[in-house]
C-alpha cells in the first residue's frame, strides 16, 4: 500500500512539473505528432520526425528548420516537437519572431537585455515561429541576430520560415549578417522542406464538402 501511495505521489509530482514546463513554454495551441497528417505532406520524412521526437537533438544542441509555404504544417510540427521535449524534462520556450523581437526591443529600452539573455540561455530549446513573415528594422535584425548567435552550440533551436535561405536578406536587410546567421543556424541542423498546397486550405475544402454532403442527404 505504501509503495503504491509513493508511486502515485511521484506520478503526481511529475505531472505537475510537466504542466509547469508546458505553461512556461507558451505554446499558443497544443499540437501533437499523433494529430499530424503525414500523408497530406508527403515531402516530410515521418521516420526522421519521430526520431527527433525522442529528444536526442536537444541533448546534442542541434537545430531543426522547417521551410515551406504557409499552411503546410510547419508550426504544428515545431510545436509537437517542443511539447515532446517538455515531456522529456527539457526547458522549452515558444516565440513567434515578431513577439520575440518586441520583447528584445523592450528589454533594450529598459536596459535589461543582459538579464534577459541569461534567462534565454538557460533554455534547452527555443522554438521560433514565422521567420520571414514580417520584415525587420535594422535594430530588430541586430537584436534577433544577437539572440540566435548567443545560442549557437549552447542550446537548440527550432525555426519555421516561409523563405528559402537566399531570401533571408529580405528580412534582415544585411547580406553579411544574414550569411553569418544562416551559417550558425544551419550548422548541425536538420532541414525539412514542406512542399505542396496549404494543409489548412485542404482541410477547409474537406469540411465544406462534408457539409454539402450532409445538406444534400435526405
Amino acid at each position: 500500500y505504501l509503495q503504491a501511495l509513493l508511486e502515485q505521489e511521484v506520478i503526481h509530482r511529475e505531472d505537475n512539473q510537466l504542466q509547469r514546463r508546458l505553461k512556461a513554454a507558451g505554446f499558443p495551441v497544443p499540437k501533437t505528432l499523433e494529430s499530424f497528417d503525414f500523408s497530406a505532406i508527403p515531402s516530410v520524412n515521418k521516420a526522421k520526425i519521430l526520431a527527433l521526437s525522442k529528444g536526442e537533438y536537444v541533448k546534442d544542441r542541434e537545430n531543426v528548420l522547417f521551410v515551406g509555404n504557409s499552411g503546410t504544417g510547419k508550426t504544428h510540427l515545431a510545436t509537437a516537437l517542443g511539447i515532446a521535449a517538455c515531456r522529456q524534462g527539457y526547458r522549452v520556450r515558444f516565440w513567434r519572431v515578431g513577439q520575440l523581437v518586441a520583447e528584445l526591443q523592450e528589454a533594450q529600452n529598459e536596459h535589461r537585455l543582459s538579464r534577459l539573455e541569461k534567462q534565454w540561455l538557460r533554455l534547452d530549446l527555443v522554438v521560433l515561429d514565422e521567420l520571414g513573415y514580417v520584415s525587420l528594422s535594422r535594430t530588430a535584425s541586430e537584436l534577433l541576430f544577437h539572440f540566435l548567435a548567443a545560442r549557437y552550440e549552447r542550446g537548440s533551436l527550432i525555426i519555421t520560415t516561409n523563405l528559402e535561405f537566399s531570401e533571408w536578406p529580405q528580412v534582415f536587410g544585411d547580406e553579411k549578417m544574414t550569411a553569418a546567421l544562416a551559417d550558425r543556424v544551419t550548422h548541425k541542423a536538420y532541414l525539412f522542406e514542406l512542399n505542396g498546397e496549404s494543409y489548412r486550405f485542404r482541410e477547409t475544402l474537406r469540411r465544406q464538402e462534408a457539409m454539402q454532403g450532409q445538406l444534400a442527404s435526405p
